[in-house]
Protein backbone atom coordinates (compact mmCIF):
# COMPACT_ATOMS: atom_id res chain seq x y z
CA UNK A 1 0.00 0.00 0.00
CA UNK A 2 3.20 2.36 1.07
CA UNK A 3 4.66 1.76 -2.13
CA UNK A 4 1.17 2.61 -4.10
CA UNK A 5 1.03 5.86 -2.34
CA UNK A 6 4.70 6.79 -3.41
CA UNK A 7 3.91 6.04 -6.86
CA UNK A 8 0.65 8.62 -6.49
CA UNK A 9 2.42 11.41 -5.06
CA UNK A 10 5.52 11.21 -7.45
CA UNK A 11 3.20 11.44 -10.51
CA UNK A 12 0.76 14.55 -8.80
CA UNK A 13 4.23 15.49 -8.58
CA UNK A 14 5.65 15.01 -11.86
CA UNK A 15 2.56 16.36 -13.33
CA UNK A 16 2.22 19.62 -11.19
CA UNK A 17 6.42 20.38 -12.42
CA UNK A 18 5.42 19.71 -15.90
CA UNK A 19 2.94 22.37 -15.65
CA UNK A 20 4.80 25.20 -14.07
CA UNK A 21 7.37 23.93 -16.80
CA UNK A 22 4.86 24.83 -19.41
CA UNK A 23 3.63 28.11 -17.98
CA UNK A 24 7.33 29.25 -17.45
CA UNK A 25 8.04 28.66 -20.71
CA UNK A 26 4.63 30.25 -22.02
CA UNK A 27 5.50 33.57 -19.54
CA UNK A 28 9.30 34.09 -20.96
CA UNK A 29 7.95 33.39 -24.66
CA UNK A 30 4.73 36.14 -24.21
CA UNK A 31 6.26 38.55 -22.31
CA UNK A 32 6.64 41.56 -24.56
CA UNK A 33 2.71 40.84 -24.96
CA UNK A 34 2.27 41.84 -21.16
CA UNK A 35 5.28 44.73 -20.41
CA UNK A 36 4.52 47.67 -19.49
CA UNK A 37 6.19 50.06 -22.01
CA UNK A 38 5.75 53.28 -20.18
CA UNK A 39 8.82 52.60 -17.43
CA UNK A 40 11.72 51.28 -19.19
CA UNK A 41 14.43 53.62 -17.28
CA UNK A 42 15.49 52.78 -14.25
CA UNK A 43 15.21 56.21 -12.80
CA UNK A 44 11.28 55.59 -12.90
CA UNK A 45 9.53 58.33 -10.26
CA UNK A 46 6.28 58.65 -8.24
CA UNK A 47 4.93 60.63 -11.03
CA UNK A 48 5.28 57.61 -13.43
CA UNK A 49 3.47 55.23 -12.33
CA UNK A 50 0.31 57.10 -10.44
CA UNK A 51 -1.25 56.74 -13.93
CA UNK A 52 -0.63 52.72 -14.03
CA UNK A 53 -1.90 52.75 -10.09
CA UNK A 54 -5.04 54.51 -11.30
CA UNK A 55 -5.83 52.56 -14.00
CA UNK A 56 -6.95 49.59 -11.24
CA UNK A 57 -8.87 51.98 -9.41
CA UNK A 58 -12.65 50.44 -9.70
CA UNK A 59 -11.89 48.20 -12.09
CA UNK A 60 -13.64 44.76 -10.87
CA UNK A 61 -11.39 42.36 -8.78
CA UNK A 62 -9.05 44.85 -8.20
CA UNK A 63 -8.90 46.83 -4.88
CA UNK A 64 -6.34 49.89 -4.94
CA UNK A 65 -5.93 51.81 -1.52
CA UNK A 66 -3.58 54.21 -0.59
CA UNK A 67 -1.79 53.08 2.96
CA UNK A 68 0.18 55.96 3.60
CA UNK A 69 2.64 58.71 2.68
CA UNK A 70 6.09 59.41 2.55
CA UNK A 71 7.59 61.71 4.60
CA UNK A 72 7.44 64.39 1.47
CA UNK A 73 3.41 63.30 1.08
CA UNK A 74 3.98 61.31 -1.62
CA UNK A 75 0.98 58.56 -1.72
CA UNK A 76 1.82 54.68 -1.09
CA UNK A 77 -0.26 52.56 -2.54
CA UNK A 78 -1.22 49.08 -2.57
CA UNK A 79 -2.87 46.96 -5.17
CA UNK A 80 -4.88 43.84 -4.67
CA UNK A 81 -6.15 40.98 -6.47
CA UNK A 82 -8.04 37.79 -6.12
CA UNK A 83 -10.17 35.95 -3.71
CA UNK A 84 -8.52 33.25 -2.29
CA UNK A 85 -7.22 32.28 1.63
CA UNK A 86 -3.58 32.71 1.19
CA UNK A 87 -2.25 35.73 1.04
CA UNK A 88 0.56 36.67 -1.05
CA UNK A 89 2.45 40.57 -0.39
CA UNK A 90 4.79 41.62 -2.64
CA UNK A 91 6.66 45.06 -1.91
CA UNK A 92 9.46 47.03 -4.34
CA UNK A 93 11.77 49.66 -3.72
CA UNK A 94 12.12 49.95 -0.14
CA UNK A 95 15.52 51.62 -1.27
CA UNK A 96 14.59 54.56 -3.88
CA UNK A 97 17.54 53.27 -6.45
CA UNK A 98 16.42 49.71 -6.81
CA UNK A 99 13.66 49.68 -9.21
CA UNK A 100 13.86 46.73 -11.03
CA UNK A 101 10.87 44.05 -9.85
CA UNK A 102 8.52 47.91 -9.45
CA UNK A 103 8.92 47.18 -13.13
CA UNK A 104 7.90 43.86 -13.39
CA UNK A 105 5.05 44.48 -11.05
CA UNK A 106 2.95 46.24 -13.59
CA UNK A 107 4.14 43.38 -16.33
CA UNK A 108 2.39 40.98 -13.68
CA UNK A 109 -0.81 43.59 -13.36
CA UNK A 110 -1.29 43.89 -17.26
CA UNK A 111 -0.74 39.57 -17.47
CA UNK A 112 -3.46 39.50 -14.96
CA UNK A 113 -5.70 41.69 -16.36
CA UNK A 114 -5.40 40.04 -19.69
CA UNK A 115 -7.49 37.64 -21.32
CA UNK A 116 -4.86 35.13 -21.42
CA UNK A 117 -3.81 32.00 -19.57
CA UNK A 118 -7.48 31.75 -18.05
CA UNK A 119 -7.03 28.47 -16.36
CA UNK A 120 -4.12 29.19 -14.56
CA UNK A 121 -5.38 32.76 -13.64
CA UNK A 122 -8.48 31.21 -12.67
CA UNK A 123 -6.28 28.85 -10.41
CA UNK A 124 -4.46 31.52 -8.58
CA UNK A 125 -6.79 33.97 -8.02
CA UNK A 126 -9.46 31.32 -6.45
CA UNK A 127 -6.64 30.16 -4.18
CA UNK A 128 -4.76 33.48 -3.69
CA UNK A 129 -5.07 36.82 -2.90
CA UNK A 130 -2.01 39.11 -3.77
CA UNK A 131 -0.75 42.12 -2.67
CA UNK A 132 1.25 44.76 -4.69
CA UNK A 133 2.74 47.84 -3.37
CA UNK A 134 5.35 48.61 -6.11
CA UNK A 135 7.11 51.50 -4.60
CA UNK A 136 7.86 51.75 -1.04
CA UNK A 137 10.46 54.66 -0.78
CA UNK A 138 9.26 57.18 -3.50
CA UNK A 139 10.94 59.86 -2.27
CA UNK A 140 14.62 57.81 -2.61
CA UNK A 141 13.08 57.12 -5.99
CA UNK A 142 12.79 60.73 -6.92
CA UNK A 143 16.58 61.21 -6.21
CA UNK A 144 17.33 57.57 -7.15
CA UNK A 145 19.31 57.01 -3.49
CA UNK A 146 19.20 54.21 -1.41
CA UNK A 147 17.95 55.88 1.71
CA UNK A 148 14.20 57.89 2.18
CA UNK A 149 15.09 61.80 3.12
CA UNK A 150 15.29 60.84 6.71
CA UNK A 151 18.42 59.24 5.71
CA UNK A 152 17.44 56.30 7.02
CA UNK A 153 17.86 52.66 4.94
CA UNK A 154 14.22 51.44 5.56
CA UNK A 155 15.28 47.82 5.50
CA UNK A 156 17.11 48.07 8.96
CA UNK A 157 14.14 50.01 10.26
CA UNK A 158 12.05 47.08 11.56
CA UNK A 159 12.39 47.55 15.21
CA UNK A 160 12.37 51.01 16.07
CA UNK A 161 10.23 51.60 13.44
CA UNK A 162 11.37 55.32 13.11
CA UNK A 163 10.79 56.41 9.53
CA UNK A 164 6.91 56.92 8.22
CA UNK A 165 7.61 54.40 5.39
CA UNK A 166 8.94 51.56 7.29
CA UNK A 167 5.61 52.23 9.67
CA UNK A 168 3.43 52.06 6.33
CA UNK A 169 4.99 47.89 5.72
CA UNK A 170 4.89 46.91 9.26
CA UNK A 171 1.20 48.39 9.41
CA UNK A 172 0.76 46.20 6.16
CA UNK A 173 2.24 42.89 6.89
CA UNK A 174 0.52 43.17 10.32
CA UNK A 175 -3.15 43.78 8.18
CA UNK A 176 -2.61 41.32 5.51
CA UNK A 177 -1.09 38.16 8.13
CA UNK A 178 0.62 37.65 4.51
CA UNK A 179 1.07 33.82 4.16
CA UNK A 180 4.21 34.53 1.32
CA UNK A 181 5.94 37.62 1.20
CA UNK A 182 8.34 38.55 -1.67
CA UNK A 183 10.91 41.41 -0.36
CA UNK A 184 12.12 42.99 -4.04
CA UNK A 185 15.34 44.48 -4.42
CA UNK A 186 18.37 45.26 -6.87
CA UNK A 187 22.00 44.68 -5.82
CA UNK A 188 25.45 45.75 -7.45
CA UNK A 189 25.87 44.53 -10.47
CA UNK A 190 29.45 43.57 -9.76
CA UNK A 191 28.39 40.44 -7.48
CA UNK A 192 29.04 37.20 -8.89
CA UNK A 193 28.25 33.92 -8.84
CA UNK A 194 30.92 32.22 -6.29
CA UNK A 195 34.27 31.16 -7.72
CA UNK A 196 32.76 31.30 -11.44
CA UNK A 197 32.87 34.47 -14.08
CA UNK A 198 28.73 34.63 -14.18
CA UNK A 199 27.16 37.44 -12.70
CA UNK A 200 24.57 37.17 -9.86
CA UNK A 201 21.79 38.06 -12.35
CA UNK A 202 19.33 37.28 -9.56
CA UNK A 203 20.14 36.59 -5.63
CA UNK A 204 17.99 35.14 -3.39
CA UNK A 205 17.94 34.62 0.49
CA UNK A 206 15.37 32.72 2.83
CA UNK A 207 16.56 35.52 5.79
CA UNK A 208 17.12 33.85 9.32
CA UNK A 209 14.57 34.51 11.72
CA UNK A 210 17.15 34.31 14.69
CA UNK A 211 21.01 33.94 15.65
CA UNK A 212 20.95 29.99 15.33
CA UNK A 213 19.77 30.41 11.94
CA UNK A 214 17.00 27.55 12.86
CA UNK A 215 14.68 26.44 10.01
CA UNK A 216 10.86 25.92 10.98
CA UNK A 217 7.45 25.36 8.79
CA UNK A 218 7.47 29.10 7.75
CA UNK A 219 11.48 29.80 6.55
CA UNK A 220 11.15 26.33 4.73
CA UNK A 221 8.82 27.46 2.61
CA UNK A 222 10.79 30.23 1.61
CA UNK A 223 13.23 27.96 1.18
CA UNK A 224 10.89 25.52 -1.37
CA UNK A 225 9.81 28.78 -3.41
CA UNK A 226 13.55 29.58 -4.07
CA UNK A 227 14.45 26.54 -4.99
CA UNK A 228 11.69 26.23 -7.05
CA UNK A 229 12.86 29.68 -9.03
CA UNK A 230 16.49 29.07 -9.45
CA UNK A 231 15.77 26.20 -11.65
CA UNK A 232 13.26 28.81 -13.69
CA UNK A 233 16.74 30.97 -13.58
CA UNK A 234 18.69 28.45 -14.58
CA UNK A 235 16.93 27.63 -17.75
CA UNK A 236 17.22 31.35 -19.21
CA UNK A 237 20.42 32.90 -16.99
CA UNK A 238 22.12 29.42 -16.22
CA UNK A 239 25.27 29.40 -13.49
CA UNK A 240 23.55 33.57 -12.86
CA UNK A 241 22.04 32.86 -9.31
CA UNK A 242 23.42 33.60 -5.99
CA UNK A 243 22.52 33.21 -2.43
CA UNK A 244 23.00 36.05 0.18
CA UNK A 245 24.48 34.96 3.28
CA UNK A 246 21.90 34.08 5.96
CA UNK A 247 23.41 35.73 9.02
CA UNK A 248 20.59 37.30 11.11
CA UNK A 249 20.08 41.10 10.94
CA UNK A 250 17.36 41.55 13.94
CA UNK A 251 16.72 45.02 12.30
CA UNK A 252 15.90 44.00 8.94
CA UNK A 253 12.37 43.41 7.78
CA UNK A 254 13.07 40.37 5.86
CA UNK A 255 14.34 38.83 8.81
CA UNK A 256 11.87 39.77 10.88
CA UNK A 257 8.79 39.46 8.87
CA UNK A 258 10.38 35.84 8.70
CA UNK A 259 9.96 36.11 12.75
CA UNK A 260 6.49 37.36 12.30
CA UNK A 261 5.59 34.54 10.16
CA UNK A 262 5.57 34.92 6.53
CA UNK A 263 7.62 33.04 4.48
CA UNK A 264 9.59 35.65 3.10
CA UNK A 265 11.63 35.53 -0.09
CA UNK A 266 14.06 38.21 -0.61
CA UNK A 267 15.11 38.45 -4.51
CA UNK A 268 18.22 40.81 -5.83
CA UNK A 269 18.41 41.97 -9.09
CA UNK A 270 21.62 42.05 -10.20
CA UNK A 271 23.99 42.04 -13.54
CA UNK A 272 23.62 40.70 -16.83
CA UNK A 273 25.62 41.44 -19.69
CA UNK A 274 25.23 44.58 -21.93
CA UNK A 275 21.63 44.94 -19.97
CA UNK A 276 22.86 48.81 -18.44
CA UNK A 277 18.46 49.23 -17.55
CA UNK A 278 18.02 45.15 -16.62
CA UNK A 279 15.36 44.75 -19.12
CA UNK A 280 16.38 41.52 -19.09
CA UNK A 281 16.24 41.04 -15.41
CA UNK A 282 12.83 42.46 -15.29
CA UNK A 283 11.66 39.64 -17.68
CA UNK A 284 13.02 37.43 -15.61
CA UNK A 285 11.36 38.70 -12.81
CA UNK A 286 8.05 38.57 -14.23
CA UNK A 287 8.57 34.59 -15.12
CA UNK A 288 9.87 34.03 -12.16
CA UNK A 289 7.36 35.95 -10.09
CA UNK A 290 4.30 34.55 -11.80
CA UNK A 291 5.72 31.10 -11.67
CA UNK A 292 6.07 31.10 -8.33
CA UNK A 293 3.00 32.57 -7.36
CA UNK A 294 1.40 29.75 -9.59
CA UNK A 295 2.91 27.05 -7.40
CA UNK A 296 1.76 28.87 -4.50
CA UNK A 297 -1.54 28.48 -5.84
CA UNK A 298 -1.47 24.68 -6.52
CA UNK A 299 1.21 24.13 -3.78
CA UNK A 300 3.33 21.88 -5.73
CA UNK A 301 6.57 23.67 -3.79
CA UNK A 302 5.36 21.70 -0.88
CA UNK A 303 6.74 18.22 -2.31
CA UNK A 304 10.30 20.44 -3.25
CA UNK A 305 13.20 19.46 -1.05
CA UNK A 306 15.33 22.24 0.85
CA UNK A 307 18.57 20.26 0.57
CA UNK A 308 18.99 21.88 -3.11
CA UNK A 309 18.77 25.82 -1.20
CA UNK A 310 22.29 25.08 0.13
CA UNK A 311 23.22 23.79 -3.31
CA UNK A 312 22.86 27.50 -4.67
CA UNK A 313 26.00 29.28 -4.82
CA UNK A 314 27.15 32.06 -2.70
CA UNK A 315 27.14 35.97 -3.58
CA UNK A 316 30.69 36.61 -4.22
CA UNK A 317 31.96 40.27 -5.42
CA UNK A 318 34.77 39.69 -7.27
CA UNK A 319 33.66 41.55 -10.94
CA UNK A 320 34.27 44.08 -13.02
CA UNK A 321 33.44 45.82 -16.25
CA UNK A 322 36.55 45.51 -17.59
CA UNK A 323 39.20 43.03 -16.62
CA UNK A 324 42.50 43.47 -18.90
CA UNK A 325 45.32 40.74 -18.25
CA UNK A 326 48.82 40.42 -18.59
CA UNK A 327 49.37 43.87 -19.39
CA UNK A 328 52.64 45.33 -20.19
CA UNK A 329 53.33 48.42 -17.73
CA UNK A 330 56.96 50.52 -18.15
CA UNK A 331 57.94 52.25 -15.24
CA UNK A 332 60.55 54.32 -14.60
CA UNK A 333 62.26 52.23 -16.94
CA UNK A 334 61.67 48.79 -16.38
CA UNK A 335 58.59 46.68 -17.60
CA UNK A 336 56.11 45.14 -14.87
CA UNK A 337 53.34 42.63 -16.29
CA UNK A 338 49.75 43.25 -14.62
CA UNK A 339 46.20 43.26 -14.53
CA UNK A 340 43.72 45.96 -14.53
CA UNK A 341 40.28 45.98 -12.94
CA UNK A 342 38.06 48.91 -14.17
CA UNK A 343 34.30 49.59 -13.08
CA UNK A 344 31.73 52.15 -14.51
CA UNK A 345 30.15 54.22 -11.93
CA UNK A 346 27.35 55.98 -13.22
CA UNK A 347 26.74 59.27 -12.50
CA UNK A 348 23.26 60.78 -12.31
CA UNK A 349 22.25 63.95 -14.23
CA UNK A 350 21.12 66.51 -12.66
CA UNK A 351 17.02 65.58 -12.68
CA UNK A 352 18.18 62.09 -11.36
CA UNK A 353 16.31 60.70 -14.94
CA UNK A 354 19.33 59.71 -16.78
CA UNK A 355 23.42 59.25 -15.88
CA UNK A 356 26.67 58.90 -17.88
CA UNK A 357 29.67 56.70 -16.76
CA UNK A 358 32.70 58.11 -14.48
CA UNK A 359 34.73 54.73 -14.85
CA UNK A 360 38.04 54.37 -12.55
CA UNK A 361 40.43 51.67 -11.79
CA UNK A 362 39.83 49.73 -8.91
CA UNK A 363 42.27 47.04 -8.34
CA UNK A 364 46.10 46.33 -9.89
CA UNK A 365 48.19 43.49 -9.56
CA UNK A 366 47.09 39.85 -9.50
CA UNK A 367 43.90 39.17 -10.37
CA UNK A 368 43.48 35.63 -11.01
CA UNK A 369 40.68 35.24 -8.77
CA UNK A 370 38.31 37.90 -10.51
CA UNK A 371 36.67 38.35 -13.55
CA UNK A 372 34.98 41.16 -15.76
CA UNK A 373 31.82 41.42 -17.70
CA UNK A 374 34.38 41.76 -20.45
CA UNK A 375 38.37 40.51 -20.25
CA UNK A 376 41.01 41.42 -22.14
CA UNK A 377 44.46 39.36 -22.55
CA UNK A 378 46.50 41.44 -22.60
CA UNK A 379 50.00 39.55 -23.63
CA UNK A 380 52.07 41.05 -25.45
CA UNK A 381 50.75 44.60 -25.49
CA UNK A 382 52.04 47.79 -23.72
CA UNK A 383 50.31 50.35 -22.28
CA UNK A 384 51.09 53.99 -22.90
CA UNK A 385 49.84 57.54 -21.80
CA UNK A 386 47.31 59.15 -25.02
CA UNK A 387 48.47 62.09 -26.09
CA UNK A 388 46.51 65.82 -26.43
CA UNK A 389 45.36 66.70 -30.37
CA UNK A 390 46.98 69.34 -31.24
CA UNK A 391 43.80 71.16 -33.45
CA UNK A 392 41.39 72.90 -31.10
CA UNK A 393 37.51 72.19 -31.67
CA UNK A 394 34.80 74.70 -31.43
CA UNK A 395 31.94 72.58 -30.29
CA UNK A 396 31.06 69.53 -28.79
CA UNK A 397 29.08 68.80 -32.05
CA UNK A 398 32.27 69.33 -34.53
CA UNK A 399 33.04 66.08 -32.86
CA UNK A 400 30.91 64.58 -35.26
CA UNK A 401 32.61 66.06 -38.64
CA UNK A 402 36.33 64.24 -37.44
CA UNK A 403 37.02 61.27 -38.28
CA UNK A 404 37.78 59.85 -34.50
CA UNK A 405 39.31 56.09 -35.15
CA UNK A 406 41.57 57.95 -37.10
CA UNK A 407 43.06 59.95 -34.33
CA UNK A 408 42.82 57.20 -31.74
CA UNK A 409 45.11 54.94 -34.34
CA UNK A 410 47.48 57.70 -33.64
CA UNK A 411 47.10 57.44 -30.22
CA UNK A 412 45.32 61.00 -29.62
CA UNK A 413 42.50 60.61 -26.65
CA UNK A 414 42.31 64.05 -25.83
CA UNK A 415 40.88 67.00 -27.72
CA UNK A 416 40.44 70.60 -26.53
CA UNK A 417 38.05 72.52 -26.65
CA UNK A 418 37.98 76.47 -26.35
CA UNK A 419 34.72 77.27 -24.00
CA UNK A 420 32.86 74.40 -22.21
CA UNK A 421 29.72 75.11 -20.84
CA UNK A 422 28.52 73.88 -17.50
CA UNK A 423 25.92 71.85 -18.86
CA UNK A 424 28.50 69.86 -20.66
CA UNK A 425 28.80 66.88 -18.72
CA UNK A 426 30.23 63.65 -20.54
CA UNK A 427 31.92 63.70 -24.18
CA UNK A 428 29.65 61.80 -26.66
CA UNK A 429 32.28 60.60 -28.91
CA UNK A 430 35.37 58.09 -27.92
CA UNK A 431 37.84 60.94 -26.98
CA UNK A 432 37.92 62.84 -24.07
CA UNK A 433 37.51 66.26 -24.12
CA UNK A 434 39.68 68.94 -22.02
CA UNK A 435 39.99 72.45 -21.82
CA UNK A 436 42.68 74.35 -22.75
CA UNK A 437 44.37 74.68 -19.07
CA UNK A 438 43.66 71.13 -18.39
CA UNK A 439 47.46 69.30 -18.53
CA UNK A 440 47.14 66.39 -20.07
CA UNK A 441 49.65 63.35 -18.77
CA UNK A 442 52.57 62.75 -20.01
CA UNK A 443 53.63 59.91 -18.06
CA UNK A 444 51.13 57.36 -17.32
CA UNK A 445 50.91 56.13 -13.52
CA UNK A 446 48.56 53.76 -12.43
CA UNK A 447 46.86 54.08 -9.22
CA UNK A 448 43.32 53.11 -7.31
CA UNK A 449 40.63 55.78 -8.58
CA UNK A 450 42.45 57.14 -11.38
CA UNK A 451 40.47 57.56 -15.16
CA UNK A 452 41.18 54.51 -16.98
CA UNK A 453 41.97 56.18 -20.82
CA UNK A 454 45.23 54.76 -22.50
CA UNK A 455 46.33 53.00 -26.38
CA UNK A 456 47.60 49.30 -25.66
CA UNK A 457 50.73 49.12 -28.20
CA UNK A 458 51.79 45.86 -30.18
CA UNK A 459 55.37 45.29 -32.04
CA UNK A 460 55.06 49.52 -32.40
CA UNK A 461 51.73 48.94 -33.40
CA UNK A 462 48.17 51.00 -31.78
CA UNK A 463 45.70 48.19 -32.10
CA UNK A 464 43.55 49.15 -28.72
CA UNK A 465 42.33 52.49 -26.82
CA UNK A 466 40.91 52.40 -23.05
CA UNK A 467 38.78 55.49 -23.12
CA UNK A 468 36.54 56.06 -19.71
CA UNK A 469 36.78 52.29 -19.05
CA UNK A 470 35.52 51.13 -22.77
CA UNK A 471 37.63 49.04 -24.64
CA UNK A 472 37.94 50.07 -28.13
CA UNK A 473 39.28 48.32 -31.66
CA UNK A 474 40.51 51.20 -33.22
CA UNK A 475 41.38 48.27 -36.70
CA UNK A 476 37.64 47.47 -36.66
CA UNK A 477 35.82 50.14 -34.90
CA UNK A 478 34.38 47.55 -32.22
CA UNK A 479 33.62 47.86 -28.82
CA UNK A 480 30.76 48.94 -26.52
CA UNK A 481 30.82 52.72 -25.62
CA UNK A 482 29.12 54.82 -24.14
CA UNK A 483 30.37 57.78 -23.27
CA UNK A 484 34.19 59.56 -22.62
CA UNK A 485 35.13 62.07 -20.05
CA UNK A 486 35.18 65.89 -19.91
CA UNK A 487 38.34 67.19 -18.11
CA UNK A 488 37.88 71.16 -16.83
Amino acid sequence: MKIRITIITVLCSMSLLSQEKDITTSLYDTYEKYKETSITKRRIKHQDIQPLISQYKGKEGYTVKKVGESIEGRSISLISIGTGGTDVFLWSQMHGDEPTATQAIFDILIFFDSDDFKTEKEEILSNLRLHFLPMLNPDGAEVFQRRNTLGIDINRDALQLQSPEGQILKRVRDSLNADFGFNLHDQSTYYNAERTAKPATISYLAPAYNYEKDINEVRSNAMKIIVFMNRIIQKYAPGQVGRYNDDFEPRAFGDNIQKWGTSAILIESGGYANDPEKQEIRKLNYVSILSAIYTISNKSYEAIAIDDYEKIPENDRKLFDLKIENINYPLLGNIYKMDIGIQRPEVDKKKHSDFWYSSRIMDLGDLSTYYGYETFNASGYTIKPGKLYPTKISSLNELTTIDIYSLLEKGYLYVTLNTISKEALASPAPINVVSSTFETPTDLRLNIGVNPTFYLEKNGEIEYVVINGFLINVKDKKGHFSNAMIFR
